[in-house]
Formats: C-alpha cells, sequence, structure tokens
C-alpha cells in the first residue's frame, strides 16, 4: 500500500517472466529456455523490452522476472523452462539482456530466485507436509562460480529487485541467510536495489530483517492471506524496541524508493500510475479490497490491450523468438527444409499427416489453473511462471496453410489414436510428442512439478515408434517434433532409418504453430541446444538427481558436482552425449577464419581493488522516532487482513536491552559499494579479447553462434 504521510504510491508487483499473469490482451511469449536457444542477444533484449512493455501498460510497477534459478543442474527440475540455461555463461548474459529491455521501459526487473532453487520437491515443507524445507548444500567456489553468476551479471545490468528463493542453503533459508544477502549479495557483488521474498519464503521476522531481507512478500506470515505478518506492527515494535536499529529500516526504504526513482516511476508520462486489471477476477466490476471482507465494489478491470498491432504486434517477436529457439538435430537426405509443393519427383498428390495430441488445440491453453495439465499442443509449462494465452497457432493449422493444397492432400489427426490405415495413406508423417513440468503447488498426473524421468511423457515414445514403423508401408518417412522444458531422452527412436528429421520446438507461446512452419519450410533458421542432450538421466551425474523422497527431517541435497554440471560433467568424465550443448543443424554452411586471442592484461587470483564509489554510502540516522508516531491514526479504517505498519496501544513496545553476539560490535562501516551503478565493477575485468571472421558459405541465409 501507499506511505499516506510521504506520498509514495502502491506499487504493483506481479508476474512474470514469460508474460503478465493474469492479465487480459497481453502477448504470451515463448519460455526463456526457448529465448535462450536462439543465441540471439538483440533478440532477447527486444524480448524483454516488449515484456516490459506490456507490464508498463497494464500499471505494474516491478515485474517478477526474468528467472536465473533454478539455473537447470538437474535436467528433470520443474521450473528449469523458466530460465535459460544450466550454463551460467549463457543464462547470465540471457539474463542481463532481458534486464536491460524490460527496465528500458521504465519497469524495475527481478532476478529470480535467489539462489540453488534446484528442484520443486521439498522446496516448501507446507507443499510436501514437512516441517521445513530442502537445503541446497553447495561449496562457495561452486557457488560464486555456477550459481550466483547470472545474478552478478544482472547486478551488473543494474537490475532493480532480486527475489531470494523458499528453500534453504547450507540450512540456512535463503531469505533469512545474511551470508547469501547481506554478504555475497549486497557487499561483494555490489546490490545497489532490493532484495524481496518469494510469495511466503520469509520465516522470520526482525532475522530477516537483519539478514538483508528489504520486502516481504506478500506479506502474510507462514500462511497465505492470514493477515499475520512476521513485519507489519512487528517490524516497527522492533525498532522501538531496539531490537533492530532504526539505519536498517531506512536502508530498506531507501533501496525501494531508490530503485523507483532509477526506473523513473516518479514521472510516469502517458502510463498507468496503477494497475488496470485484477488478478481475482475477468469481470469489469469486482471488489476494491479483495480478501478483507469489505463490500466495496469498483471497476477493477479496464481491458487494455498492451499486445501492439500491426507492424508494431508483439506477435511478431514472439513468432521470432519461437522460430529461432527452434533447434533441428536431425535432417538426413535433405528432407528439410520442406517444399510447399513436396518433393519435385511426386507424380500425384503428395500425401501428409501430422499425428498427435501436441500438434491440436487440445481443450485450450487455458483450460487448466496456470497450465497445469498436459494437453493439447504444449506452449508452456505451469505455475506463476506463466500467463493467460490470448490465442494459441497450432502446428496442425499452421502446418496446413503452409502446404499447397493444390500439390499436396493433408490430414491432421491430434490425437494420440488412430488407426494403422491412417499412417498407411501417406508418403511423410509428421509426428509430435512432448515432455511437461512445472511449480510445486500444483500437478499433472503423476508428475509432481519436477519431471519424474527424461523420457517423453504420454507414451510418447512408443507412439513415435509405430507412426515411424507404418507411414506409407514401407516407403514412407517421418519427421519428430518435440515440445519439452528440457532435455529428453530420445534414444529409443533417434537412430530409426526412416525418421529423416527430429526438431525440438521447445516452449514456443502463442506463436507455436507459424514457428514451427517457419523453420520447417526454411523461412527461418533455427537455433542451438542451450543444454546437453544425455543418452540417459544418469549421464548427467549424481548432483543433477531430483531428490524425490525426504532423506532426513530436513532434506538435505548435496551439490558435490561443484562446477561440473550440464556438459562439464560430459567432459570431465569423457560421457558422449547425444546431442552436444549448443548444437543445432542449420539450412546454410559457415566457414571459421582469423581467429585471435589477445591478452588485455595479466591473470591474478584476485580482482582488483574495489574502486571507491562515485557516491558516498548513505548516512542514516539512528535516532527512534516518538513511539506516538506509530499509532494508528485518528479515523483510519483498518481493513481486516491487511497488513499496516500502525500500533493500536503503546503498551505493545516492552523495551529491552539487547547485547551484541560475541565476536561483533555495535558500530561498523557501511560497505563502500554503496551509491555504486552496476555493482562491483572490480569482478568484470577483461583478460582477453578473442576476435574471429565468420562467412557464410552456404546458399541460404543462416545465423552462426
Amino acid at each position: 500500500g501507499p506511505a499516506i504521510d510521504s506520498g509514495f504510491p502502491s506499487l504493483c508487483l506481479q508476474d512474470g517472466p514469460l508474460g503478465i499473469r493474469f492479465a487480459d490482451h497481453i502477448t504470451a511469449f515463448p519460455a526463456g529456455l526457448t529465448t535462450a536457444a536462439t543465441w540471439n542477444r538483440s533478440l532477447i533484449e527486444e524480448r524483454g523490452y516488449l515484456l516490459g512493455t506490456e507490464a508498463r501498460g497494464k500499471g505494474v510497477n516491478v515485474l517478477l522476472g526474468p528467472s536465473m534459478g533454478p539455473l537447470g543442474v538437474a535436467p528433470a527440475g520443474g521450473r528449469n523452462w523458466e530460465g535459460f540455461s544450466p550454463d551460467p555463461v549463457l543464462s547470465a548474459i540471457a539474463a542481463a539482456d532481458t534486464i536491460r529491455g524490460i527496465q528500458r521501459t521504465g519497469v524495475m526487473a527481478t532476478a529470480k530466485h535467489f539462489v540453488m532453487n534446484e528442484q520443486e520437491h521439498f522446496r516448501q515443507g507446507r507443499e510436501w507436509i514437512i516441517p521445513d524445507a530442502i537445503s541446497s548444500n553447495i561449496d562457495d567456489r561452486a557457488l560464486h562460480e555456477v550459481f550466483i553468476w547470472p545474478f552478478a551479471e544482472s547486478i551488473r545490468a543494474n537490475v532493480a529487485s532480486v527475489m531470494c528463493s523458499y528453500q534453504m542453503v547450507n540450512n540456512s533459508y535463503a531469505c533469512g541467510n545474511s551470508k547469501l544477502l547481506n554478504g555475497i549479495l549486497k557487499d561483494e557483488l555490489g546490490f545497489q536495489g532490493f532484495v524481496q521474498s518469494d510469495w511466503l519464503a520469509q520465516r522470520s521476522g526482525g532475522i530477516s530483517a537483519l539478514a538483508g531481507l528489504d520486502m516481504s512478500m506478500p506479506g502474510d506470515g507462514a500462511t497465505w492471506a492470514d493477515g499475520k505478518s512476521f513485519w507489519g506492527k512487528q517490524l516497527t515494535i522492533a525498532v522501538l524496541n531496539g531490537t533492530m536499529p532504526m539505519e536498517r529500516l531506512n536502508d530498506m526504504v531507501t533501496r525501494i524508493v531508490a530503485a523507483w526513482y532509477q526506473l523513473g516511476q516518479n514521472e510516469p508520462g502517458d502510463n498507468p500510475t496503477s494497475p488496470n486489471f485484477s488478478s481475482w477476477t475477468k469481470e469489469e466490476y469486482g471488489h476494491l479490497f479483495e480478501g478483507s471482507g469489505d463490500p466495496a465494489t469498483g471497476r477493477v478491470n479496464q481491458f487494455i490491450d498492451v499486445q501492439g498491432s500491426g507492424e508494431n504486434a508483439h506477435s511478431i517477436t514472439a513468432r521470432r523468438v519461437a522460430a529461432e529457439g527452434t533447434v533441428v538435430v536431425k535432417n538426413e537426405d535433405g528432407i528439410l527444409p520442406l517444399s510447399p509443393q513436396g518433393p519435385n519427383s511426386h507424380i500425384k498428390k503428395y500425401r501428409v499427416g501430422v499425428f498427435g495430441e501436441d500438434a491440436g488445440p487440445g481443450k485450450g491453453p487455458n483450460f487448466c489453473v496456470d497450465r497445469s495439465c498436459n494437453q493439447g499442443t504444449l506452449a508452456s509449462g505451469w505455475g506463476s511462471g506463466t500467463d493467460e494465452f490470448p490465442y494459441i497457432v497450432t502446428p496442425i493449422d499452421a502446418l496446413k496453410q503452409s502446404f499447397d493444397e493444390t500439390e499436396v492432400e493433408f490430414h491432421g489427426y491430434p490425437t494420440d489414436k488412430y488407426e494403422d490405415k491412417d499412417l498407411d495413406n501417406h508418403d511423410l508423417c509428421i509426428v509430435f510428442a512432448n515432455s511437461d513440468s512445472g511449480e510445486g503447488y500444483l500437478k499433472w498426473d503423476d508428475v509432481n512439478a519436477d519431471r519424474n524421468n527424461l523420457f517423453l511423457q504420454k507414451q510418447g515414445d512408443g507412439y513415435i515408434q509405430r507412426v515411424a514403423n507404418n507411414c506409407g508401408g514401407d516407403d514412407g518417412v517421418t519427421i519428430v517434433v518435440i515440445h519439452a522444458v528440457g532435455p529428453v531422452v530420445v534414444e529409443a527412436w533417434i537412430e530409426h532409418p526412416r525418421i529423416k528429421a527430429v526438431v525440438l520446438a521447445h516452449l514456443p507461446g502463442e506463436e507455436s504453430g507459424n514457428a514451427l512452419a517457419d523453420v520447417l519450410f526454411g523461412r527461418v533458421d533455427g537455433g542451438r541446444l542451450p543444454y546437453t542432450i544425455g543418452k540417459n538421466l544418469e549421464d548427467y551425474g549424481p548432483s543433477a538427481q531430483i531428490l524425490y523422497f525426504p532423506n532426513a527431517l530436513v532434506p538435505q541435497v548435496n551439490y558435490t558436482d561443484g562446477l561440473f554440471i550440464d556438459y562439464r560433467y560430459f567432459d570431465k568424465h569423457n560421457i558422449t552425449p547425444r546431442f552436444e550443448f549448443g548444437y543445432g543443424l542449420s539450412y546454410t554452411t559457415f566457414e571459421y577464419s582469423e581467429l585471435v586471442i589477445s591478452p588485455v592484461r595479466e591473470k591474478s587470483p584476485l580482482p582488483s581493488p574495489r574502486p571507491k564509489a562515485p557516491v558516498s554510502p548513505p548516512e542514516y540516522s539512528g535516532q527512534t522516532p516518538d513511539a506516538r508516531s506509530a499509532l494508528l491514526p485518528t479515523g483510519f479504517r483498518a481493513l481486516n487482513k491487511y497488513i499496516y505498519p500502525y500500533l493500536s496501544d503503546l503498551s505493545e513496545i516492552k523495551q529491552r536491552h539487547f547485547d551484541f553476539p560475541k565476536g561483533y560490535k555495535a558500530k561498523y562501516t557501511p560497505s563502500p559499494a554503496g551509491g555504486g551503478e552496476g555493482g562491483n565493477p572490480s569482478l568484470y575485468e577483461t583478460f582477453v579479447v578473442v576476435t574471429a571472421n565468420v562467412s557464410n558459405t552456404g546458399t541460404r541465409t543462416g545465423q552462426e553462434v
């Protein structure tokens, strides 16, 4: 809510990394995983810019994205698809470019979830009816050089907010872990913005504030919408009774207000100054104070269209991201790209059949809450990282439109139930399969957020083999298209002699079918894998396995592989993958030349001394205010379950004296990073510069990484 005395407005914080959650007339963009598969920095930033544009148009102050945690150390992790890549460099660059795009619009971006939120099982105790969340245990070097790297680049990109995660790190809750928040994030990395909790990830009151948490979201305590905050008036009491220094409260406020000014939200111009949509109803009118029981109603949805139109339609960029994020991993006998008229050699009509539920509309993309069921074509995982699809272009519809009906006889079977005779009557069969996952508060079938394995779901391997075995009798050929949240094991059929092409379309968003057709027909050159595809789950190493059953009262996951995740583990242990990180086939060829590595400075085990910040750290007043100023203002109407800082009576303050723990002192010097943009510059020193020439030696346009 607003700070009435100072005139500071309410802030609207809203998911998410793929689009504006619960909102109308928005774009359902491709997932972060798909975006990383483009390896196209300008396109990644453009997607971020449009996410920010839509958030600004809907009155959102803080967009809860992008995600770079989970990083994806466990390939079956439920929310990996929201982020970019298990490679910390690719993830860091994609995150930073996305943040730059979002914040160009004046919307605050959020780097989440800090840190080690690598599986959904046991991320919260209440979801699994256990006392405490899981502890992700990691050594200091791997923490810094792998998992924190994307957050460091996000800070370098001036991200306004960092969201701390649900689980413990080394047996201390992430949102109350002073080593992570104060020590690494704010001191080592020089983060100037504010730290907010994931929703109900705060597990203590004054302790979490002292540990570096600046904003509690959504403000409730241990239970949704109970109005019993760990902070609220408890934070006021903590300051007034000496439990928490006034300087710390001022620092919390300054970080939030400074981010608001830094993004220019004090000068909104023609942009909305409050949200023009409701997360609680799709009706135009509804309750003004949802959850309080207050009867007041008003207009809560204005149905503002923020999707752009014409040549500025955001769907154009969404389609391009989805297409460039589609990876061709097999292409034999030049079957791709397809011709709208079919092969030149056919005499009668060329017969094309498209098979699989994943190719069709199903019951629509919004049939299940937060996309929590695998039906129809898979264009997004499930959970808070999704949005309401305004529409979806299915593969069947787009492929049908792409073929010339005078030359091609097209049949679509958007179901997993079809007869062998349906397969016999085709020269080309395109079969679809998928693999889905999502966030821990929802499940589908027997998938409790994290995938159970890396196999295709809904008998996908069997369907693919059946189609390949029977397509066109003895003469047909098959193309396999997979929509998936991450790596899938393809060993059951990848070497089938009649499977001529395999395409990984990832999670393409609303323009799914159009983007796929762009790649299949050669209008767009596809992308490259942002992860490694192994031959089985065990190839990824011990740390890549999900803990599916509690192994202690507080479940423990020990990430013992250190720096060696994904392709690094494969390389270290000499394991041959099915498809390498960065792999992807093109419709053209490239030549590299004049590779030059130029040293810039000598290597050093330590960074250079941190330079003096251009602005000194603010000096906050430590004077405790008059307790009477914290009393509920006369005539103020408090809403039920809403959280306020006010006291009802001065007797709630019990004055105490708190000694500092042994080894600590009351006076300390503020971090010298205060006031500097982009964090600590000593962390980003250039040691070598690599240059090369890349030439397209083929007959088609294409892109090379």
